[in-house]
C-alpha cells in the first residue's frame, strides 16, 4: 500500500492508503523523495476555487476524484525507480521527476518519467513544472534582445520568469514585490 494526500472536502486534507496495481512490462514504480505543493493552483484546489469552467483545463495527470471533492491532486514529484516492468529495465534504480499527485509510491508509464541529470539537485528538480511555466511566460510576452521587462510578483514562477528573462541578451529585468524579504532576490 501506497500513502496519498487527498482532498476529501474544501479546506481539509488527508493521508490515504492507496493500492498500488500490478506493475506490467512498460511501468515503474517510483519512490518519492521529494515533492512541492503549489502555492496558486494547489491552494485553489484545497479551497475549493476551481472554477467549473476550468475544471478540464487543471486536470493533472495521474489526478484522483474531482474538483468537487475529494479530490487528489499535485503535479511536483522527484523520487527513484525502485520497481521496473521487463521492457523499462534500463530505468531500474534512476532519479526521476514525474507529473504525480502527492503519494510516497506509485506506479505510471515508464514514459512519464524524465531521468534527471546527476548535477541537479532533487530539491531543486521538483520546481520544473514552475520553470517550464517561467519559460512560457517569456515565449508569450514575446522579450526581445534590449527590452526593458518588469516581473510582477517575486513568488517562485516569478523569481524564475525574472531570471530567464535577465538570460535574453541586453535585457533590463526589474522584480517587484510588496514582500520586502524578496528584495535580495531580485537583486
Amino acid at each position: 500500500m501506497a500513502r496519498a494526500l487527498w482532498y476529501p472536502t474544501k479546506q481539509t486534507a488527508e493521508l490515504r492508503s492507496t493500492p498500488l496495481p500490478a506493475l506490467r512490462a512498460n511501468e515503474v514504480e517510483i519512490r518519492a523523495t521529494h515533492g512541492a505543493v503549489s502555492r496558486g493552483t494547489e491552494a485553489l484546489v484545497f479551497g475549493g476555487r476551481v472554477p467549473e469552467s476550468e475544471h478540464a483545463r487543471m486536470r493533472c495527470p495521474h489526478m484522483g476524484g474531482e474538483f468537487t471533492f475529494p479530490v487528489k491532486y499535485g503535479y511536483c514529484s522527484v523520487g527513484v525507480v525502485a520497481r521496473c516492468g521487463d521492457d523499462a529495465r534500463h530505468l531500474e534504480g534512476e532519479r526521476v521527476f514525474c507529473l504525480h499527485p502527492h503519494q510516497d509510491r506509485y506506479v505510471v508509464e515508464a514514459s512519464w518519467v524524465n531521468v534527471i541529470p546527476d548535477a541537479t539537485p532533487s530539491p531543486r528538480a521538483v520546481l520544473a513544472p514552475n520553470l517550464e511555466t517561467a519559460v512560457n511566460v517569456v515565449w508569450d510576452a514575446k522579450i526581445a534582445v534590449g527590452d526593458r521587462v518588469a516581473v510582477v510578483g517575486g513568488g517562485v514562477v516569478g523569481c524564475l520568469a525574472a531570471w530567464v528573462a535577465s538570460r535574453v541578451p541586453a535585457t533590463e529585468v526589474l522584480l517587484v514585490d510588496v514582500n520586502r524579504a524578496r528584495a535580495a532576490t531580485a537583486a
